[in-house]
């Protein structure tokens, strides 16, 4: 138990003496994690509008303006029912499309109660299991004089789909960087704590003390100013999210037809995430920092 005990003291005081670079590289791996963050949460919304979209492949929602009467809207259903490709036609009211928004939004669904009118349109919802024929259906629905716009999923899939793939490219190339930013950060400040004990850490080496025991104050001391930055990042990601899904979730749910991705789940997520990278930048930056006077 002295080892470990002795280790921990020593990574602590460490820190203690080198306090204004050990704030530094908690400054610089924060900033890091915040932007790593920002990315996170935009491809975890983008994937979720993916999905939820793709849940309705094969379907030609035809909003209807709020002037349009049950008779217009079933003769434009009628007009629907027998076009080439259709498999079925039905009526969506307000009411409904609202209580589906609520089933998408789960644990946020609260904050629709907070409308004074629903702001959804009634629609006509038209079933096509045969893409390639949905066009004419969409051509024809913007030709009708009771629509007001026509939703339809596939065309919308496939810019998210390339907008992703842009935003991953960009977001890997990103990531890759600022790591390899941090860890040099990390172990520049490191290398000073080191440089400071190299008499004594010689001293250590020719006494018989092990490499790991020499290695483990200082790789405790990256991991600890890791660990401190990935819950100070996380706790202002959680605030940021919070706020923009408490501001513009109505908005968004209304131009995308989804809720933002559930805090609870995103968040979760994210503290793990950053935990893993926190402790995986403190501790590569103390081990390259080791490297000079150390065999192994």
């Amino acid at each position: 138990m002295t080892s470990p005990l002795i280790i921990i003291r020593q990574s602590f005081s460490q820190i203690g003496r080198n306090l204004n670079m050990a704030v530094a590289s908690l400054f610089s791996i924060t900033a890091i994690l915040l932007i790593l963050g920002i990315f996170f949460i935009i491809l975890v919304n983008i994937n979720n509008i993916s999905e939820s979209i793709k849940q309705n492949v094969g379907e030609v929602q035809v909003n209807l303006k709020d002037t349009t009467d049950e008779a217009l809207t079933q003769q434009m259903m009628a007009e629907f029912a027998p076009m080439e490709g259709v498999e079925n036609v039905r009526f969506l009211s307000k009411a409904e499309a609202m209580e589906n928004f609520k089933k998408k939004w789960g644990a946020n669904s609260g904050l629709l109660d907070k409308l004074e009118v629903n702001p959804l349109p009634n629609a006509i919802v038209v079933s096509i299991p045969d893409l390639e024929k949905a066009g004419k259906v969409v051509e024809k629905a913007k030709a009708m004089a009771g629509t007001d716009t026509v939703n339809y999923a596939q065309n919308t899939i496939d810019k998210l789909i390339r907008i992703s793939n842009y935003i991953q490219i960009g977001a890997l190339i990103l990531i890759a960087a600022l790591l390899a930013i941090s860890i040099v950060v990390v172990s520049n400040t490191i290398k000073l704590t080191v440089l400071a004990r190299e008499r004594e850490i010689t001293i250590m080496k020719y006494v018989g003390a092990t490499n790991w025991f020499i290695r483990g104050p200082f790789l405790l001391e990256g991991i600890v100013i890791g660990l401190i930055s990935a819950a100070v990042s996380g706790g202002i990601i959680a605030l940021i999210y919070h706020q923009v899904v408490a501001n513009f979730g109505m908005d968004f749910a209304l131009l995308m037809s989804t809720g933002f991705t559930s805090e609870d789940f995103l968040i979760k997520n994210l503290i793990i995430i950053y935990a893993a990278l926190g402790a995986s930048i403190g501790a590569c930056g103390s081990i390259i920092s080791m490297r000079r006077f150390l065999d192994t």
